[in-house]
């Protein structure tokens, strides 16, 4: 079904094409469950866990600095998807306003509908890594996390949550629902982390 929407790459195009993937032109959507609708001022992040228990609603999210970043996206399914503009609040600023015991070493994504995902505090705090509202200038559509969803662009998709709800930090690493069923705990697309006895 490549057709004229997938294509393989004819090289790795100097390192950006992790093995095993093809290109697309569009946005596959994939998600467990049902699409979620809700409005954006809706929306409320808790963080719980080791860290001073707080909320950011829509307006607070929105009152901290904005940043636009393009770069490649790489799903679990063998696709990538070049070039992809989001704009949010970088998980570095985020950070800022929060405190976190030192003991916290990973961080669970929570969204609505009841997914999990799991992330190295090392992974999550990556300067590129986004909580989007945005994708290519537009509002960010609901079938693809919208209003509000993780973007970790360096790890497979399934560790970038949609419908973002909680950040619960964790002294410890600890599977999320994709992890349970047999995918691997970080995910690596360079290294092909697709399942659980992946390297």
């Amino acid at each position: 079904m490549l057709g004229n929407f997938f294509k393989k790459p004819a090289d790795d195009m100097d390192g950006r094409i992790p093995p095993g993937q093809t290109l697309t032109t569009r946005f596959p959507v994939l998600t467990y469950g049902p699409t979620q609708h809700y409005r954006p001022e809706d929306t409320v992040i808790r963080i719980t866990g080791l860290a001073r228990e707080q909320t950011f609603t829509w307006a607070d999210l929105l009152a901290l600095p904005q940043t636009t970043l393009t770069y490649d996206i790489h799903c679990v399914t063998h696709w990538s998807k070049l070039d992809t503009t989001w704009t949010g609040v970088r998980v570095t600023d985020l950070m800022e306003h929060l405190q976190l015991d030192p003991a916290a070493t990973h961080v669970m994504q929570h969204s609505v509908g009841g997914y999990t995902t799991n992330l190295s505090l090392e992974d999550f705090t990556r300067p590129e890594n986004l909580l989007a509202h945005t994708f290519n200038g537009e509002p960010l559509d609901a079938e693809h996390g919208g209003p509000l969803r993780l973007v970790v662009p360096h790890l497979y998709f399934w560790k970038s949550a949609k419908w973002l709800t909680g950040l619960e930090f964790m002294a410890a690493d600890k599977p999320g629902f994709w992890e349970v069923n047999g995918y691997h705990m970080r995910g690596d697309p360079f290294k092909e982390q697709r399942y659980d006895d992946d390297p």
